[in-house]
């Protein structure tokens, strides 16, 4: 296989990238609609239509800013030297998924405590997240080199040459399995325990694992690990796994949700 490895469509090549993002984007939504018809968690009963758009618009905000200002700290040396020679071009690249989903759900609270929305209504997103990511992902192996998300070099017999002759941790597809795997098993528990749709454990409990999963495989990644031996990434991944920790902690209650909701004994 080349990489960047084009599609074709019409005699026309295109790059992997924002055709894999657009398919993200495309069963992400569908998938949520369709959570939305089978559990009645829409939230159009509860919502007004400026509070959904206000939620939107809070959840796009935060997921551009926070996706930007994460992949800056993490690589803030080689935007400062390119910057010199790329100008603007230097500051508009690159993006980080960890800060993305941490800006976006920053952006919702934001929108639904300026608009007097006080129920949980990040549960519902959480499976169409772990299934766009894992498309998302192959998208990013598909670019190769140039994505700046493969691993370090392995002589694993799955290790794989992005075409400059080194064979490296395919960390893009590992990341597409796990999620694969994190929607199975939050589902198994969710179903298990049968946890709500309005409770906010499900997303938080998907944000930990997520954050606790970017821990791990960033040491299998060349990035700068100039913070105690840990990258950026990783560090503040860890800063939103300890939140997330205090958050689903006992005796944690969810705003406008009695405690039995919490403990798992609502009729799901």
């Amino acid at each position: 296989m080349t990489f960047p490895h084009y599609f074709e469509f019409f005699g026309h090549r295109v790059h992997p990238h924002p055709v894999m993002e657009g398919t993200a984007y495309a069963v992400a939504l569908a998938t949520r609609w369709a959570i939305g018809r089978w559990r009645g968690v829409d939230g159009r009963d509860e919502h007004s239509v400026e509070q959904r758009l206000w939620q939107v618009a809070g959840a796009v905000m935060g997921a551009l800013v926070g996706a930007k200002l994460l992949a800056w700290a993490e690589n803030w040396r080689a935007v400062v030297q390119a910057s010199s020679t790329l100008g603007l071009e230097a500051w508009i690249g690159g993006k980080t998924i960890v800060g993305g989903l941490a800006g976006a759900w920053a952006g919702v609270e934001i929108a639904k405590r300026a608009t007097g929305v006080t129920d949980r209504t990040g549960d519902a997103w959480v499976y169409p997240l772990c299934v766009s990511m894992a498309i998302g992902r192959v998208g990013c192996f598909l670019t190769g080199l140039s994505d700046d998300t493969y691993g370090v070099a392995t002589r694993l017999p799955w290790g794989v040459d992005f075409g400059d002759g080194i064979r490296r941790h395919p960390t893009q597809l590992y990341e597409s399995v796990f999620m694969l795997l994190l929607a199975a098993g939050l589902a198994l528990w969710q179903w298990r325990s049968r946890i709500g749709w309005r409770t906010g454990r499900v997303f938080r409990v998907f944000m930990l694992c997520y954050c606790a999963w970017r821990f791990c495989v960033e040491f299998i990644k060349p990035t700068d690990k100039w913070i105690g031996g840990l990258s950026v990434i990783q560090v503040f991944s860890l800063g939103v796994c300890a939140y997330c920790l205090y958050a689903l902690r006992p005796g944690a209650n969810a705003r406008g949700l009695p405690a039995p909701i919490l403990a798992g004994e609502a009729k799901s």
